[in-house]
């Protein structure tokens, strides 16, 4: 009955963050955003995808994607929002290397991150995740919300697309060395979501941290646990990481400073809401009062703060019980 809950208040976020995504898509049918591959540091690449909610004009390419160079083949982080933008994410790691593509990494199963995979699974990449993911994969929320994208992501999302199962589900931390590169496997989740996973090249001094670190805009909470995503981000920054390769957004060199921008909004979101919580205040009166002036003027503010508050407010409420 919980986990059916749970799923049930997933649908009903996906889809008020799918109806605030139409309005991209019908203000613009441009031409689509580009995509261009950048290194980040020696060897390890990403590509940024652009600040808006999904919808038909952008493709679904809202979330940042990486790949790592080896002296054997490519590791991919992330697969991207759409089998269209995953292809087009093959043909920018060809333009850098001709070496196969063995591995995907996947930072969580959240759509913007998973709906390209069928591309890599064709080209013979095994896929990795975190074993918590296979809950939410095998759901009735997973399937309904693919059944609303090829709707609402049409034409990109479509009856071909599938939901992909990893090939390898971890539990907990773990090494690979894919030629010359040794890439760390971080559980870090419950955070953003229940199977968060980051990518250490401990080497490179780089970190893939998927939507643990948003940049530029403002992050999506969902039903997160904020509470251990705050921990999750402190145990990160002991690493001595020099790049940040967030989920969303440009990357950082500056890690303590950008990974902080994500952590105090977490922090004033657990603060503004839990005291109102405590003192029993309704949530529309506590998000009226409350001051939002410094997240205000970030792209998706009004697409996903009140939501993010009032997500917020509601776990507040069950850590008080």
């Amino acid at each position: 009955m919980m986990v059916e809950r749970l799923n049930r208040r997933r649908l009903l976020q996906w889809s008020l963050l799918t109806a605030a995504g139409t309005g991209f898509a019908r203000h613009s049918l441009a031409a689509l955003p580009e995509m261009k591959a950048r290194e980040a540091s020696p060897g390890c690449w990403y590509v940024e995808g652009v600040s808006e909610m999904g919808s038909s004009s952008n493709q679904n390419f809202i979330s940042n994607a990486g790949f790592i160079v080896t002296s054997d083949s490519v590791v991919v982080v992330d697969a991207l929002g759409s089998p269209a933008a995953a292809e087009r994410f093959v043909a920018e790691i060809r333009k850098v290397t001709p070496r196969k593509i063995s591995t995907v990494i996947l930072t969580h199963y959240h759509a913007d991150h998973i709906y390209g995979l069928q591309v890599f699974k064709a080209l013979g990449a095994k896929i990795i995740a975190q074993q918590a993911a296979r809950e939410y994969l095998y759901s009735e929320t997973a399937r309904l919300r693919l059944q609303a994208s090829r709707t609402e992501l049409a034409p990109w999302i479509d009856e071909k697309t599938e939901l992909v199962p990893a090939d390898q589900w971890i539990t907990g931390p773990t090494k690979l060395t894919v030629g010359n590169t040794e890439i760390q496997l971080l559980p870090v989740g419950p955070a953003h979501t229940a199977d968060d996973v980051a990518v250490w090249l401990p080497q490179r001094k780089t970190l893939y941290c998927g939507d643990l670190v948003f940049r530029g805009r403002i992050p999506y909470v969902g039903d997160a646990d904020s509470g251990h995503w705050i921990q999750s981000l402190d145990e990160l920054l002991k690493l001595g990481v020099q790049v940040v390769v967030p989920g969303h957004g440009d990357i950082s060199t500056d890690a303590a400073r950008d990974m902080q921008f994500t952590r105090d909004y977490l922090l004033y979101l657990r603060k503004t809401m839990g005291q109102a919580a405590e003192d029993m205040t309704p949530f529309d009166e506590a998000y009226k009062a409350t001051d939002w002036s410094q997240y205000e003027h970030m792209p998706l503010f009004g697409a996903a703060n009140r939501m993010n508050a009032y997500n917020t407010y509601l776990l507040m409420e069950h850590e008080a019980q």
